[in-house]
């Protein structure tokens, strides 16, 4: 699993108005994400048939406790909201496939699964978004996460130009050896390709995502 982890981390660089991380892309797009955080590695490649649900595949890496899933991923656009000056949307999500453990995680292979929603609401200048996550597997246990995060564009920058983001993100995960994180981190976007960086100020962890559209 980790040299796959490693591996889309590298194709993400390679590849190298209001744009996003929305896990639902235009009629017909094909979307790339690898993403590090204080508590997972995680790769998503999906594609959306139609503007409303995307499908298509998710590995993760729970380090923390050492287990590792594949599975597919469907993703609805529940609803969307538009102002004279802001977007906001709703999207509930679903995964289903096997987990098994890694390392020094004796746990064998079972069925696994996980149920979530994400909510944003953005204008040009400011950003806020809330997710919730809850994981289970029949050999691996069950887990629970939530964050928020709130932005800010330091300049209001013109379409097609680059996109810079500052963010702060807060994490509760119950099970986590600190269940409160604080990752402060920057966003980047141009064009189909869109960049975080960031460090949790209370693990002492690096945040990375990297996202392509096709």
């Amino acid at each position: 699993m980790k040299q796959y982890i490693f591996a889309g981390a590298a194709l993400a660089l390679a590849s190298g108005g209001i744009a996003d991380a929305r896990p639902v892309s235009y009629e017909g797009g094909r979307t790339f994400i690898t993403e590090h955080d204080r508590d997972m590695s995680a790769i998503w490649a999906h594609y959306t048939p139609h503007h409303r649900y995307s499908i298509g595949y998710r590995g993760e890496w729970h380090r923390e406790d050492d287990h590792a899933f594949h599975g597919a991923q469907l993703t609805w656009l529940a609803k969307r909201w538009f102002g004279a000056d802001y977007q906001a949307n709703l999207y509930l999500s679903g995964a289903a496939g096997l987990a098994y453990g890694v390392d020094d995680n004796p746990a064998g292979t079972g069925a696994a699964g996980s149920l979530g929603l994400m909510a944003d609401w953005e204008t040009r200048r400011w950003f806020v978004s809330y997710m919730a996550r809850g994981f289970a597997g029949d050999t691996v246990g069950e887990k629970a996460m939530q964050s928020a995060r709130l932005g800010v564009a330091p300049y209001v920058a013109n379409y097609g130009a680059l996109h810079t983001w500052l963010m702060v993100q807060v994490e509760h995960s119950p099970q986590a050896e600190n269940p409160v994180g604080v990752t402060p981190l920057v966003r980047f976007f141009q064009g189909p390709l869109m960049a975080e960086f960031g460090w949790s100020v209370t693990d002492d962890k690096p945040f990375l995502q990297f996202q392509y559209r096709f």
